[in-house]
């Protein structure tokens, strides 16, 4: 039988193409399966919603726009948390008291707010129902789900209810790692002892907090996803990735920000103002000589290129500093807060100049002095993380029983 060019093309084609995956059921958030339901949990109720750019729908309408629009649902007021409502606000920021211009609605500013004074802000609002839905990244430090934290907190001092809506952590919630924080180092950056990746969502980590560290137990609804497994990266999600923060541009950021940002309690840049904060690390007098020592230790799923950069804000602003790029080729092998204590470890060797913030500031990221204390005294990758696998394995214990999801 004779076949044309153009017949074995198509049929090499064809037999080229790999069997597929299996049909996964398509991801719906919390804010996706509260809408379907016609709002019915929060009917009749007077609503205010905690939430930030990151708020939207898979068509990238912001759910304060689509809720204020829909006579199902009476939402009254709007919680605008670090960085503001609309985003604008940088680290250690907020957008303050304000009128939203798209909706006419209240906002009120949560930031550095907890308490009695969060709680009188809930109660002048009006609101009979507090919502939060902001999307986490998976770590500690990154400062959500405190605020998820303290308006539980506020609202049960208010007697409000409280609903989250669940979304994805980005970064899988696989497994829990790095050191736990130990309760006389809670501030903002970390209130109760939760480990520094807590591979947890915000509705996983909405009950354990209403049931290990509330004083008292707000009255909690969740609104789960479906469609999400433990094991799923960001974007299998297929869902519209919108910054949380102004330095978290990308999944990737995420990736590598539960080791990294510990080089906010350093001297070193953690690449804010940069288009790779978190990924970038540098000073003036590092060299080729970092990239090098941490490549040396083959860590996995990770390599280290030696970068060049000028921030054009925060530490070295317009200056040419030396360091490393991160980059992740195995995200699955990839482990970054032990990443991150090999980059403070190397650092500190290669780099005469390498220097702890003075106010303690790395103290409070990792949850107390024992990460700054041992690299000080010449501790190892291996040693200053085998130090906190006992109390990590004993908050792994506590969270199993808060997991939502397979």
């Amino acid at each position: 039988m004779h076949l044309s060019r153009r017949s074995l093309l198509a049929s090499a084609t064809i037999a080229a193409v790999p069997a597929g995956p299996e049909p996964r059921e398509r991801l719906h958030t919390g804010f996706e399966r509260l809408a379907a339901e016609g709002y019915a949990i929060l009917g009749g109720q007077r609503v205010g919603i905690v939430t930030n750019p990151t708020g939207v729908t898979r068509d990238v309408q912001h759910i304060v726009d689509v809720m204020h629009n829909d006579t199902r649902v009476k939402l009254t007021a709007v919680f605008g948390p670090e960085h503001g409502f609309r985003g604008t606000a940088q680290a250690g920021g907020s957008e303050g008291r304000s009128t939203d211009p798209a909706t006419g609605l209240p906002v009120y500013d949560t930031y550095l707010k907890s308490g009695k004074a969060l709680a009188d802000i809930f109660t002048t609002s009006g609101v009979d129902t507090v919502v939060f839905d902001i999307q986490d990244v998976g770590a500690r430090f990154y400062t959500y789900i405190w605020t998820l934290y303290d308006c539980m907190e506020a609202a049960q001092l208010a007697g409000k209810r409280f609903v989250v809506l669940d979304r994805p952590n980005p970064v899988t919630g696989r497994v829990a790692r790095g050191p736990v924080l130990h309760k006389e180092f809670a501030t903002f950056v970390g209130r109760q002892p939760v480990a520094q990746a807590h591979g947890m969502t915000v509705a996983e980590l909405a009950r354990l907090f209403n049931k290990e560290f509330l004083s008292r137990p707000v009255a909690l609804d969740t609104v789960l996803m479906t469609g999400w497994r433990r094991a799923d990266w960001y974007d299998t999600s297929v869902l519209p990735w919108v910054p949380p923060s102004p330095n978290m541009p990308t999944p990737d950021t995420a990736l590598v920000y539960s080791g990294t940002c510990m080089f906010e309690g350093t001297n070193v840049s953690e690449g804010r103002g940069t288009t790779r904060p978190f990924e970038l690390l540098g000073a003036e007098g590092v060299d080729g000589r970092w990239a090098a020592a941490a490549n040396g230790l083959a860590l996995p799923g990770v390599r280290f290129r030696e970068a060049y950069f000028a921030p054009t804000f925060s530490k070295f602003e317009g200056r040419t500093v030396g360091g490393v790029q991160i980059h992740v080729y195995d995200r699955d092998a990839y482990d970054p807060v032990r990443t991150g204590i090999a980059l403070l470890v190397t650092a500190k060797k290669v780099w005469p100049g390498f220097a702890w913030r003075p106010d303690g500031w790395i103290d409070k990221l990792t949850g107390s002095a024992r990460v700054r204390t041992m690299i000080d005294a010449g501790a190892g990758t291996d040693e200053v993380t085998g130090a906190w696998q006992e109390e990590l394995a004993a908050f792994r214990r506590v969270r199993r029983e808060y997991l939502l999801y397979r």
